[in-house]
């Protein structure tokens, strides 16, 4: 414990001091006039606003359809009304567990409490990079757009950067335009950055799905992910990531040709097992099964669960993890969308959003890859016409920018609907409260019982998104920072 807390502090230490260095190199562009011949700015100290004109010309040609951008504004609202309630629902629960049960574990350090590209080990520089600027880009076009689409003119683009590293980006509405347009607008404005987001990752997600159907696997055979520690694999001598061949000299060709041969043993059985280890070497290894049941009985499954899913005492148990056909490293990214998933088209609808919770987690599992390198020799270009046109890398590489343009997208726009200024979502929230006090006062003067004066309406709305940012702002950085209390 002694070592990781020092290293942590290490980690500390280090970013602390790039943060000082970059701020007195800013300084100096400051004084020395660069900034000015960067149309650039200093915000909140450390962060460059770097503006631009580029992009104003195709903001006007795409927004001159205006009725179809303020309906675009009014499906943005709903969706993000509610996944703003959702997230900010997430936040109290994630703050009343980690009050309830602190985290045991070691603290993350300095890199992983950031969700910066190249300094987050879970976000490759190349790929999370890419996807943060297109996302930041896709983000501000979307308020962009329905800012004209309601007449605000923008003064400017631009991005905002922490040295190399892009933090996020702006569009600029005329300021006195945005604050007399009206209410809904300005809530429309505000939500479209959000739901341009996450309807750009529905839009990689289905792409990811049909591009799922142009790989077909290099082999015909199942590989492990996982070992069980002491089990029959390990003592025999198999490792993560092999390739099982065959048993007893039976082809495993798929998951249900496993199950098949299986059903064939009972607990203590011997088999031969041909293995093909990651290395490429192939390798004849002798293993001894244990008990399902017993296993799973000690992992604390009750006997009801086991019995429901016919795991009986004797059945055999080889002690290996995450069975997987070639195409496995594809298929979890597609999900209910692969072709070679099975489920009714009623289940794969309701599938789909916990696959998008759990893909959220897949940089994580896989070390900040979204195929394991390993899983990505399994695959190879099959018969389709992109597949021809493409190749293997093609298709390996569009696979790759869809992901992580769909996981950067879904990371952008829920973070942005937390509801807290300086987040789009804390902006929605003041001008619902201020929508919802104003039909109070409305009401009180219909039934005669209250007139409330207008600044009143401004000065509490104000208020209550101030206190209501700061604490949701307690809550998230108690639940980050509690691991090192």
């Amino acid at each position: 414990m002694v070592g990781t807390w020092g290293s942590v502090q290490a980690d500390w230490t280090i970013l602390f001091a790039l943060l000082i260095g970059w701020y007195l190199l800013i300084k100096r562009w400051e004084r020395n006039g660069t900034l000015d011949r960067w149309n650039a700015t200093r915000a909140l100290g450390i962060v460059l606003m770097v503006r631009t004109q580029r992009g104003q010309r195709l903001l006007e040609r795409m927004a001159r359809p205006r009725r179809f951008w303020r309906a675009y504004g009014e499906v943005s609202l709903w969706v993000c009304s509610v996944s703003m309630v959702m997230v900010g629902l997430l936040v109290l629960l994630a703050f009343i567990t980690s009050v309830l049960s602190p985290p045991t574990a070691a603290p993350p350090s300095a890199s992983e409490l950031v969700a910066v590209p190249g300094l987050n080990p879970v976000i490759p520089l190349g790929w999370g990079a890419l996807a943060f600027i297109i996302s930041l880009v896709i983000h501000e076009f979307g308020h962009g757009l329905l800012a004209r689409g309601h007449g605000m003119r923008i003064r400017s683009f631009g991005l905002l950067q922490l040295g190399p590293l892009p933090l996020g980006a702006f569009a600029e509405p005329q300021s006195d335009e945005l604050l007399r347009a009206p209410r809904r607008e300005r809530l429309r404005m505000f939500a479209a950055g959000p739901a341009t987001n996450i309807f750009a990752a529905f839009v990689m997600f289905l792409l990811l799905g049909g591009l799922a159907g142009q790989f077909i696997a290099s082999e015909d055979y199942i590989h492990v992910k996982g070992i069980v520690k002491d089990g029959g694999a390990d003592e025999a001598g198999m490792q993560p990531w092999d390739t099982l061949i065959s048993i007893d000299g039976q082809g495993v060709h798929d998951l249900d040709s496993f199950r098949l041969i299986l059903d064939e043993y009972s607990t203590n059985d011997t088999v031969d097992l041909v293995v093909r280890h990651e290395n490429g070497e192939r390798e004849t290894l002798t293993a001894t099964f244990g008990d399902k049941y017993d296993y799973y009985r000690e992992l604390g499954w009750s006997e009801e669960l086991l019995a429901s899913m016919d795991v009986e005492q004797g059945d055999p148990f080889l002690g290996v993890e995450g069975l997987s056909d070639g195409t496995a490293g594809i298929d979890r990214l597609a999900g209910p969308l692969s072709p070679r998933w099975e489920g009714t088209l009623l289940q794969r609808v309701l599938s789909v959003p916990l696959h998008v919770i759990t893909i959220l987690l897949v940089p994580f599992e896989m070390n900040g890859v979204a195929i394991h390198p390993f899983e990505e020799s399994l695959l190879e270009a099959g018969d389709g016409i992109f597949a021809t046109l493409l190749g293997t890398s093609g298709l390996l590489f569009i696979a790759n920018l869809l992901f992580w343009l769909m996981w950067v997208n879904i990371l952008l726009g829920f973070t942005n609907l937390i509801p807290m200024v300086p987040f789009d979502g804390g902006h929605m929230l003041r001008d619902m409260l201020h929508a919802t006090l104003s039909g109070f006062k409305r009401l009180g003067r219909k039934l005669k019982l209250w007139d409330l004066h207008p600044m009143w309406v401004d000065h509490l709305s104000s208020k209550a998104s101030s206190y209501s940012s700061l604490m949701l702002l307690g809550m998230l950085l108690f639940t980050m920072f509690i691991p090192y209390l």
